[in-house]
């Protein structure tokens, strides 16, 4: 499995949210780049970029997207990105500033005629964020639910193109509270030949281990699982969780 770091941009700072809470910020740091290098010097492959801003309110501001070029830039790793990726051609922007993935939540849950544009017009360049607060998905930077069943919600993206999912259980988010393995399991056996990443909850290695577990015991399409405040508050060290994920 492939550990994601995240670095979630506020303002062009590095924050942290509780349960998407925009009310509830604790920043980690005013520097994003040094953040990215600290992930990448200690072993990862890849990082995981949330525009917060972005998410909230459809409009990145100057300093998030200002950082995220320069990671991009400056920092060997590929990035996966989200928040606020609502048109092709803020997908397109992102990519040309050399983002290697975009992530799709808002859009493609309100629009499946946009949805299935971002799939054939960008691949395996673009995944689906399946933001799920009781069952169903939440939208506009987790602020507002569909109405629509997670597991409805991502065999329909599948159907219309979607490669891979990032699925998020709000309630477990920024929490130290473990992951949520049965709604995980639900949703990587709903879509077997979709690639699933984990998000949301990471406590300690032991997740890493069961998520290891599950992937071993009837989920193969779980692919990977990004971890934010474990790394940020110390539970978790980025050299450790790489090396469980290997085992």
């Amino acid at each position: 499995m492939i550990i994601y770091p995240a670095i979630d941009l506020k303002g062009g700072k590095c924050v942290r949210l509780i349960q998407g809470d925009f009310d509830q910020v604790t920043t980690y740091g005013d520097d994003p780049v040094a953040m990215a290098w600290r992930w990448q010097e200690q072993g990862a492959s890849w990082l995981h970029i949330v525009d917060l801003d972005g998410a909230r309110t459809g409009q990145s501001s100057p300093e998030n997207v200002s950082a995220i070029q320069q990671i991009a830039r400056e920092v060997g790793l590929p990035l996966q990105v989200g928040g606020g990726v609502r048109t092709p051609e803020i997908a397109d922007r992102l990519i040309g500033l050399g983002v290697a993935r975009v992530v799709v939540g808002t859009a493609a849950a309100q629009d499946a005629e946009l949805a299935h544009t971002f799939f054939t017009r960008f691949g395996g360049h673009v995944a689906v964020g399946v933001d799920a607060r009781d069952g169903i998905v939440a939208i506009k930077g987790w602020q507002q639910q569909s109405g629509e069943q997670t597991i409805t919600f991502i065999q329909r993206m599948a159907q219309q193109g979607a490669q891979r999912f990032i699925f998020t259980d709000i309630a477990r988010d920024g929490m130290l509270q473990g992951i949520n393995l049965a709604a995980l399991e639900e949703v990587a056996q709903a879509v077997p030949e979709c690639a699933v990443i984990a998000s949301g909850g990471v406590a300690t290695l032991a997740d890493i281990d069961a998520l290891r577990q599950l992937k071993s015991a009837g989920a193969p399409n779980i692919d990977g699982v990004i971890v934010g405040k474990a790394l940020y508050a110390g539970t978790v060290s980025l050299p450790e969780a790489l090396q469980h994920a290997q085992i």
